[in-house]
């Protein structure tokens, strides 16, 4: 059944570019291993197993398969945004992720669905962050129910991923992820610009690395939960209104006082707990991406197909 399917070409240059460049080299901590082919058309050319990112500082509870171009994406979202986070919101670092990666499977595993990208070591899925003190900061507990710490460090999290993958989907972008980050680097369009990151939600970013980790230097005071209001729950928009702020929009970026919109960002902020800074009205400054209308024989390609 598979015999007339082939990979697509782009997965084994970006492989290939990867590799030639020393995006990624052989360590402790990945391990170059044998080409993966099959079933189908799964797998890839130079697969790695990682047992640690960001050059072993940031572990993994098990290990994961991953293809050479997106563990460079992975070092330096964990180096920008998820450090400096754990250390704005706890004071402590991030030691170890509880991930999965390479798995042959159709998206969601709903049969008849295209291929995931975790088929092609294209994906990570994150279902917890572990850090120093020992506390471990679950997606399925915190994004909702979480303390107020917990929600905002997923959310920071969240937003400062969509700078360098081109899927990002968190809880409430649909039923299938509910309980964990998810993170690719498909293309969703020829030139491999266009990009998704869902749910929309109402929430200014502190960390940019633009500006050298975190608005606020001092760490964020800790007082009791019951005087913290509660975070903003996210809300469906049509798939349009994603902003174009991302890395590969054609968009212009127009500089604004921080915080400074997060992705998606439709309205004012609530006014701030008690631990955060003043923070500025927010405005939408980005204009949003054409959307192509699929055909009428076509699946749709969003709504969570990941």
């Amino acid at each position: 059944m598979f015999r007339f399917e082939q990979r697509e070409p782009w997965r084994a240059q970006a492989e290939q570019a990867c590799l030639s460049q020393r995006l990624v080299q052989p360590s402790a901590y990945m391990a170059l291993s044998s080409k993966i082919d099959g079933p189908g058309i799964c797998g890839m050319d130079h697969p790695f197993k990682v047992s640690a990112f960001t050059n072993g500082s940031v572990g993994l509870t098990s290990k994961v398969t991953l293809a050479c171009p997106i563990i460079p994406s992975i070092d330096t979202w964990l180096d920008e945004i998820v450090k400096p986070a754990a250390e704005l919101y706890f004071g402590v670092q991030v030691v170890d992720l509880k991930a999965g990666s390479y798995s042959c499977r159709p998206r969601n595993n709903q049969r008849g669905a295209k291929l995931s990208e975790h088929a092609f070591g294209n994906a990570l899925d994150i279902m917890a962050f572990v850090l120093t003190d020992g506390r471990e900061v679950s997606v399925v507990k915190g994004w909702k129910s979480g303390d107020p710490r917990e929600q905002d460090f997923l959310r920071e999290a969240f937003v400062g991923a969509c700078r360098y993958f081109t899927t990002v989907l968190a809880p409430g972008s649909d039923q299938f992820h509910y309980d964990h980050l998810h993170i690719d680097l498909a293309r969703h369009d020829p030139r491999g610009e266009r990009r998704i990151c869902k749910p929309i939600i109402k929430f200014a970013a502190r960390i940019d690395p633009d500006k050298g980790r975190a608005f606020a230097q001092a760490k964020i005071p800790q007082p009791p939960a019951a005087d913290l209001p509660p975070i903003d729950m996210e809300e469906d928009v049509p798939e349009q209104d994603l902003a174009a702020a991302l890395p590969g929009s054609s968009a212009p970026y127009v500089p604004s006082t921080p915080p400074r919109p997060s992705v998606g960002f439709l309205a004012d902020l609530p006014p701030p707990a008690p631990y955060r800074p003043v923070q500025q009205p927010l405005a939408q400054t980005y204009a949003p991406l054409p959307l192509r209308r699929p055909a009428a024989n076509e699946p749709l390609a969003l709504n969570g197909l990941y």
